[in-house]
């Protein structure tokens, strides 16, 4: 009788490993093919999480039989709106060797988690597919559209979430109600981080940056510098006071203009996903910021895990641990696709 426990793929810098960690989630493992990615994992949690460093295609899940959770975040260009959209057709697609490892391990539940471009009618054979081996494995499923502002995240940021949970814990599954609170602004989120080097205009930044952000996104490594996304979400950002067109090595100082848009930090980007401002990131400005802007939210993640984890728990299995950190922010929901 202990902590929950889980196995997560294509966790990236790990927002979503952290969020189920305060869940109550102990990983088994936690598997990783990018280099900065890893030791950014390393750093922050390496005495507590067995990260590795590999293909998704050379992990064995038999080496994992009997987990509570299998989680990760598949990637995104098969679906991406940004992308061509292939599914099935993009090598990069990795939802096969998820269903394999789901085969080999046998978890009471599934996470995994996408961009809301899976959700569209082009790929409704595709998710038909997925659901039905689902069910021959033994599992209940639920496919929604999950919203980060509804879980304290200051940005939109909707992902297409699937979870499939067995028999008979299926029964209690229930989706996190939302936040009864709004999520901050991203002047009242990020105002001490843009008075931390001396900026005079800071306060009134704050004041005008009064919204929340559009969605964050890390591009890939065939794009150029970091950014904070395509033409239309930059004229989001500079409503809200920010030159969207890269990101900075610092804050503004004293001598920076008071009506010049600043940019925002790595450090800034990764307080409006979630992080705790103790996760290190490892890497360059550029492989950091595609860490942070490609991840997860925690919070989201914690209220997801949460609402799993109650349901493994409750049909008397074992208890749901709770993890070192206190839940970082409610959470929320949209009518589910039952399949």
């Amino acid at each position: 009788m202990g902590e929950l426990t889980s196995v997560e793929i294509c966790a990236g810098a790990g927002g979503q490993a952290l969020g189920l960690e305060q869940a109550g989630f102990a990983h088994e493992a936690v598997v990783e093919l990018d280099a900065d990615a890893c030791e950014t994992l390393r750093r922050n949690r390496g005495a507590d999480w067995k990260v590795s460093q590999d293909d998704v295609a050379n992990v064995d899940g038999r080496a994992y039989a009997g987990i509570d959770l299998f989680a990760g975040g598949v990637p995104c260009p098969p679906f991406s709106i940004a992308g061509k959209q292939l599914g099935a057709g993009d090598e990069r697609d990795l939802f096969p060797q998820a269903l394999r490892l789901i085969e080999e391990a046998q978890p009471r539940a599934v996470l995994l988690e996408n961009v809301r471009g899976l959700a569209a009618s082009q790929f409704d054979g595709y998710r038909s597919q997925v659901l039905s081996r689902l069910h021959d494995l033994g599992f209940q499923t639920w496919w929604d559209l999950v919203y980060a502002s509804e879980h304290g995240v200051p940005q939109l940021r909707p992902r297409f979430v699937l979870v499939a949970i067995r028999s008979p814990w299926a029964a209690a599954f229930r989706w996190p109600a939302p936040s009864v609170q709004p999520p901050p602004t991203v002047g009242g989120l990020l105002a001490d981080l843009m008075a931390a080097g001396g900026w005079p205009g800071a306060a009134s930044w704050a004041a005008r940056a009064s919204g929340i952000a559009p969605t964050i996104v890390g591009g890939s490594k065939k794009h150029g510098g970091p950014d904070l996304g395509p033409t239309r979400a930059r004229a989001a950002w500079q409503l809200l006071g920010v030159n969207g067109l890269g990101i900075a090595d610092e804050p503004p100082g004293p001598d920076w203009p008071a009506g010049r848009p600043p940019k925002l930090t790595v450090r800034m980007v990764a307080r409006l996903q979630g992080f705790p401002d103790w996760w290190e990131f490892a890497g360059r400005k550029t492989a950091a910021y595609r860490q942070v802007g490609n991840a997860f939210p925690p919070p989201v993640a914690w209220a997801l895990g949460a609402a799993i984890g109650a349901a493994l728990d409750h049909a008397g299995a074992r208890p749901a641990g709770r993890g070192p950190a206190a839940p970082p922010a409610e959470a929320g929901h949209h009518a589910s696709l039952a399949g």
